[in-house]
């Protein structure tokens, strides 16, 4: 019984920290002038305004079903139009920082609660919080993949020289697929090296 709280609860933690993720990318291109995702009604925490078939429901399923290391996903993008972007160099790369970032300071507050809380590892509260922590960090990192569609690759383009059109574009057309065969051929173990190292490095063990 407690196995399956445990699962329902990870998915859940996970469907919400991804649509905590597109609404900072949202919120901050609307910081930065362009107010595309509010007048989509994308600013919002109603998960069937965000949920993406595969990246939200399919995906997190196969991979937990297959037993896989780790859980992740990613919801539907926010609509962004980066020509209204006040700040025209850097616009773009804010806007997708945003969302691990985002992630990333879940990880750490939840984490410091874990750490400081001076309860038990093994109370359910802190257990719960624990899988907050590894859900948003798996997430933070994920995202970070310079491929299509994570944010990466947007943080990648941003820096990448005009010169090498090629490589922006073979990502362009290929990147999703390059993801999947990445996910399926369990090319992503690193990310569960990197998870349990900022988990001890935030939680203090």
């Amino acid at each position: 019984m407690q196995d399956t709280l445990i699962t329902i609860f990870s998915l859940i933690i996970l469907l919400f920290s991804v649509i905590i993720h597109e609404l900072a990318h949202g919120f901050v291109a609307e910081a930065l002038g362009d107010p595309t995702a509010k007048y989509a009604g994308r600013l919002t925490l109603n998960p069937i305004k965000h949920i993406d078939l595969f990246g939200s429901i399919i995906l997190p399923l196969v991979l937990f079903i297959t037993g896989a290391p780790f859980l992740v996903g990613w919801a539907k993008p926010v609509p962004v139009n980066p020509y209204n972007f006040r700040d025209q160099k850097w616009g773009s790369l804010k806007v997708a920082i945003a969302g691990p970032l985002s992630n990333f300071s879940l990880a750490v507050i939840f984490g410091l609660v874990v750490r400081f809380s001076g309860l038990p590892f093994g109370a359910p509260i802190i257990q719960f919080f624990i899988i907050i922590v590894l859900t948003n960090l798996m997430l933070g990192l994920f995202n970070l993949i310079p491929v299509p569609p994570l944010d990466g690759h947007w943080i990648l383009f941003t820096f990448i020289p005009d010169r090498l059109f090629v490589v922006k574009n073979f990502l362009q057309r290929y990147g999703f697929y390059i993801l999947l065969a990445l996910l399926f051929f369990n090319a992503l173990d690193f990310l569960s090296v990197a998870t349990e190292y900022l988990f001890r490095i935030i939680v203090g063990i």
